[in-house]
């Protein structure tokens, strides 16, 4: 029932977008000393949440999509940061990823906000 309503599909989709994102961070911290290693990250929730709901086509089903697909999925891409390489061609910077990962936090934070406050303002309307 839920999942016709837009505002839940929102609050979803921005949870997942942190997630991902999160995801991203902890395997750039994980390959923090691996040679070669250039750090990855997600596109902004902003871009990525228009190109996922644009006109194009939707699935009205789960059974839609092709296994391992979801309603909601973000590409990593190598991040472009200048300046970062180490001499061993390693783009992770530990205190970026620090930075980001609270970034992340606050994002998931802000997901459950929205996801919490529309339940609420629901509820209210129909007097429970």
């Amino acid at each position: 029932m839920l999942n016709k309503i837009e505002i839940f599909n929102m609050a979803d989709a921005m949870a997942r977008h942190a997630a991902t994102r999160q995801s991203a961070v902890a395997q750039n911290i994980a390959n923090a000393d691996t040679p070669g290693y250039k750090a990855r990250d997600v596109t902004s929730f902003s871009d990525t949440y228009q190109n996922q709901t644009s006109d194009g086509l939707r699935s009205t089903r789960p059974g839609h999509f092709l296994p391992g697909e979801t309603a909601y999925s973000v590409p990593l891409q190598i991040r472009q940061d200048p300046g970062t390489e180490s001499p061993n061609g390693n783009t992770v910077s530990l205190e970026q990823e620090m930075l980001i990962a609270t970034d992340v936090k606050r994002q998931h934070d802000k997901a459950l906000t929205v996801y919490s406050s529309s339940l609420n303002i629901l509820r209210t309307a129909i007097g429970r």
